[in-house]
């Protein structure tokens, strides 16, 4: 797998796996989560999500492990911050992605994001690594990042939406629209809640914005169930990487008596 390919994976798939208490604001919530690769131990995901009725910053760490560590030598933290508001989407302000690759070490993406003209642009932050231009402003328009997506997708589940939407999202390469529609219920006694989403390329995805190059530019579909509850917590997540199975489970929360550090 690429560099670029592993952090938009990574991170998009830890960024919707993520989950808190949904119910409520003003709390803190971290957790420790396995994925697996074709069937076998692939990384280790730790999520420490903070918010309150205004704002939310959300931090993860990913470390590969197994094949996937001896192939790329991943590990990426990151953090997303925000405004929160009941009537509109999250608005990031800043989203800072520390990762070390095999064939690269000490990189960063970072970006901002400005209001002009009655909407919101992510722009290329401070000591950002990254090697070829941003895309073009339109792409850069009223997006979210990776791990903001979490916090759009939680809130429309919030409100009672089981139907369909879609979240404009820019990774700092990439601009990608991420497709979700709650599937019917099996029986009305079901207290797990279907997703299916789709990742949707939009601009990007044919190496023109890639350092690397090449990336998957097809549309990448995502099998999420979450209980239906007042917790909405994710019980399974997979998607295809490399043509492979990734799944990506929670291991246990974290708290101050079992610290996932």
């Amino acid at each position: 797998m690429r560099g670029r390919r592993c952090l938009f994976g990574a991170a998009l798939v830890a960024g919707l796996f993520a989950a808190s208490s949904p119910g409520a604001h003003g709390g803190e919530a971290a957790a420790l989560y396995q994925a697996y690769w074709a069937g076998v131990p692939a990384g280790e995901i730790r999520l420490r999500l903070r918010d309150d009725s205004a704002s939310y910053r959300d931090e993860i760490t990913v470390r590969a492990q197994g094949l996937p560590w001896v192939l790329t030598h991943f590990r990426a933290t990151g953090v997303s911050e925000g405004r929160l508001a009941a009537d509109r989407p999250p608005v990031p302000a800043r989203y800072d992605v520390l990762y070390d690759l095999r064939k690269g070490r000490d990189r960063r993406l970072s970006m901002s994001f400005a209001s002009r003209d009655g909407a919101l642009f992510a722009e290329r932050g401070p000591g950002d690594t990254s090697k070829k231009p941003p895309l073009a402003e339109a792409f850069r328009k009223n997006v979210l990042d990776p791990l903001s997506t979490v916090a759009a997708i939680r809130h429309e589940l919030r409100r009672g939406n089981r139907g369909s939407f879609v979240v404009p999202v820019y990774d700092g390469a990439r601009r990608f629209d991420v497709r979700v529609r709650v599937l019917p219920k099996k029986a009305d006694t079901e207290r797990v809640l279907h997703l299916e989403l789709t990742l949707a390329p939009i601009a990007g995805f044919k190496g023109e914005s890639s350092d690397e190059g090449d990336p998957d530019n097809a549309p990448r579909p995502v099998a999420l169930t979450i209980s239906d509850d007042a917790q909405l917590m994710p019980l399974t997540m997979s998607v295809a990487v490399a043509h492979l199975p990734l799944v990506v489970e929670l291991a246990r929360w974290c708290s101050a008596a079992t610290p996932c550090e």
